[in-house]
């Protein structure tokens, strides 16, 4: 008997292990042409039992697919092949880099998954105070053949099922009338179905605003699990929504800063735009610029394509909801630009030829210095610096060419792939004779296109918004309703709230430190009052900018669209309303693209400067790399060296907010001495001529 059943064993682990043999697994590596980020791997399996499945390492790649494109040339990918017998086998493979951009690509990538490692790490996750993964105890159920913007009427014709009741996976439910057509929808998972739309009522309707607004519009009952379910990626992997480092790092000093300066982003507000309209504007005061031309260049170095492309990738991501921690994370942002820029006249350094040189570099060496931490002040310093020079060659120039290159081509039919080389160099001049000039001539164009650029976008926000005004009711309850209810379908509530805090503090560069170094340069005899004039510069970009291309999305219904996102998104939700607006669109990006160029430009070579000395000779140099890399940007594909560039704006916020939280007391001090002159009548006023 025991020699039956050891033979049986012994037969039962041969076959297992044949069949475990049998799957085998062959694939094809493909590199089609000498672009990045396009590879392919596609496999042949055999043996074992079908159906198979497919985990490959990068995310969007389904369970079921054989095949991985828009791959990473010269990057490892691995994958495990199962069948249904539970047999596995895994493989890695790599696409060889061909070209000088996929080789430079490949290169970085892991530099730049190394610098994501840490500036998103999740430490609340890391030390176990929640689980990133997110959850949900329900599975929706949705009207077929739904989408965003459609002229179709769905009514709930007939409920199968009782409430309450429990269904199985696959189980008829419910049968829909769309425009007299039925169709017949079953349960796509076990559990208890609740019911969200009566029977004989519409699900959606057009003629409904609330209905298109609405996230989630064609949803119609739910089915409530018997336990809460992990959502997983298309690989099969957990969906995660952590709350990254630099998020925290971001909104945690402008909350302290909010509160250390006595809510200075509120009750400065009125000052501030009195300081904005040149009311306090000494004309013999140290400086080259006036408060507008600094606040108008700084601007310019942050509204841009993340306010329309950015914003766009926010509302896909976390949807309505996302606006409002947005313009949260905007209005604490305020405070963080007060300090900085507080600091940024203060410790600023004028030559006798009355060049100005200013900035984090400055307060971070000097002002830490005063405190016997000189040692701490060079270091922080000298790495503000280097990641500043990064950053302006990359996000602050390279990114803007590229993108504004891209969109324009989609508008101006000449403008092939091939014509990147052209463009970069018509940009390269343009460029080249603003910042030629210096500062000077970088705040005179930046004064001019800032408001304009600005102005048209903000009309065209507002005649969008205006047509579909009907629709104000149901949008501001589809925010209010997604920022604090949001469905797991979004992330959780912690997926949204993280989307509209990283979205605006990667848009105003809030703690960032770059809009110092223009405010440095303007002329005036106290240093608050610049502090003053900066904070409008989170409540311009983020909300009032951002939140009018959010509710754009809203109204227009696009934030319910899928499969399209970034400028696209924003271009057609403009478009269904304003037919020829896309062109101005384009115009309009152009100019935020131009501007954001020039102000980093002037930031990257005070960083330069600070690293390489102060001579004429020494900023020629830095132009004329700044303007090498215009022609680069707009000429190849970019990949992993932008997201190198981004990382490195983002991290200018380490060694900048490390400063400002030991010199914080001091800006408060210089506050306290600022308020009591102005109302003490001491702080220079223009008079009012009467009439």
């Amino acid at each position: 008997m025991l020699r039956n059943i050891t033979l049986i064993a012994f037969l039962l682990f041969t076959i297992s292990f044949t069949s475990a043999q049998d799957l085998q697994v062959e694939g094809i590596k493909i590199n089609p042409s000498d672009k990045i980020n396009n590879g392919q791997i596609e496999l042949t399996v055999t043996g074992g039992t079908p159906p198979y499945k497919y985990q490959w390492s990068k995310d969007d790649v389904p369970l079921s697919s054989s095949k991985a494109s828009d791959l990473t040339e010269g990057i490892s990918y691995t994958v495990k092949v199962s069948d249904a017998s539970g047999a596995s086998v895994e493989k890695s493979y790599q696409i060889e880099a061909v070209s000088i951009v996929e080789n430079f690509n490949g290169t970085f990538q892991p530099v730049v998954d190394a610098m994501g490692s840490v500036l998103f790490w999740d430490p609340f996750a890391a030390i176990g105070i929640y689980d990133p993964v997110v959850y949900t105890d329900q599975k929706l159920l949705f009207s077929p053949s739904w989408e965003p913007n459609t002229s179709r009427k769905f009514l709930l014709k007939e409920w199968l099922v009782t409430e309450n009741e429990h269904v199985d996976k696959g189980q008829d439910v419910a049968i829909i009338d769309i425009d007299g057509q039925t169709q017949t929808v079953q349960a796509e998972a076990n559990g208890k179905i609740e019911f969200i739309t009566p029977q004989g009522e519409y699900i959606y309707n057009p003629e409904n605003q609330e209905d298109v607004i609405a996230q989630n519009a064609h949803k119609f009952g739910s089915i409530i699990y018997d336990d809460p379910i992990a959502l997983t990626n298309p690989n099969g992997t957990p969906l995660e929504k952590g709350i990254p480092f630099i998020v925290i790092w971001l909104i945690l000093g402008a909350a302290f800063f909010t509160f250390r300066m006595g809510f200075i982003n509120i009750r400065g507000f009125k000052h501030a735009i009195q300081l904005a309209k040149g009311q306090y504007d000494e004309p013999n005061a140290p400086g080259s610029i006036t408060h507008f031309q600094a606040l108008a260049t700084a601007v310019s170095a942050t509204v841009g394509l993340g306010n329309i492309a950015g914003v766009a990738i926010a509302v896909s991501l976390g949807g309505a909801g996302a606006t409002f921690w947005m313009i949260l994370a905007g209005l604490l942002g305020m405070s963080s630009k007060f300090v900085e820029c507080t600091l940024g006249v203060k410790y600023r350094f004028i030559n006798k030829q009355g060049r100005i040189f200013g900035g984090p570099m400055n307060y971070l060496r000097y002002g830490l210095e005063k405190r016997n931490l000189g040692k701490l002040g060079k270091v922080l310093a000298g790495l503000f610096a280097v990641l500043a020079i990064g950053a302006s060659f990359g996000g602050g120039n390279m990114f803007q060419a590229n993108q504004s290159f891209e969109i324009l081509s989609n508008q101006i039919p000449f403008l092939d792939s091939e014509s990147g080389f052209f463009f970069g160099v018509f940009l390269a001049i343009l460029v080249g004779v603003v910042i030629i000039g210096g500062i000077n001539s970088i705040a005179k164009v930046t004064g001019k296109i800032v408001p304009v650029m600005a102005g048209v976008y903000i009309l065209g926000a507002l005649v969008v918004i205006g047509i579909n005004i009907d629709n104000i009711g149901p949008a501001f309850d589809a925010i209010l309703s997604g920022a604090f209810t949001p469905t797991a379908l979004k992330g959780g509530f912690i997926g949204v709230l993280v989307v509209g805090f990283q979205r605006a503090a990667f848009s105003n560069e809030a703690g960032v430190g770059s809009a110092a170094i223009a405010h440095s340069a303007a002329k005036t005899n106290h240093p608050p009052s610049e502090g003053f004039v900066a904070l409008l510069e989170p409540f311009i970009d983020t909300v009032v900018v951002c939140t009018l291309t959010a509710l754009v999305l809203i109204f227009t219904g696009m934030h319910e669209v899928e499969g399209v996102s970034g400028v696209q998104l924003t271009t057609e939700a403009f478009g269904s309303v304003i037919s020829w607006f896309p062109y101005v669109l384009s115009a309009a990006v152009f100019l935020f693209a131009f501007s954001t160029m020039i102000s980093w430009s002037y930031y990257g070579m005070r960083a330069w400067t600070y690293i390489f000395g102060r001579s004429n000779r020494s900023e020629i140099i830095y132009k004329v790399i700044f303007l090498f890399f215009v022609v680069l940007g707009a000429s190849v594909s970019l990949g992993a060296v932008l997201d190198f560039s981004d990382m490195m704006i983002l991290a200018m916020s380490f060694p900048n907010i490390i400063g400002l939280y030991i010199m914080s007391g001091e800006v408060r001090n210089d506050l306290k001495e600022y308020m009591s002159k102005l109302k003490s009548g001491e702080i220079f006023k223009k008079e009012v001529l009467k009439k």
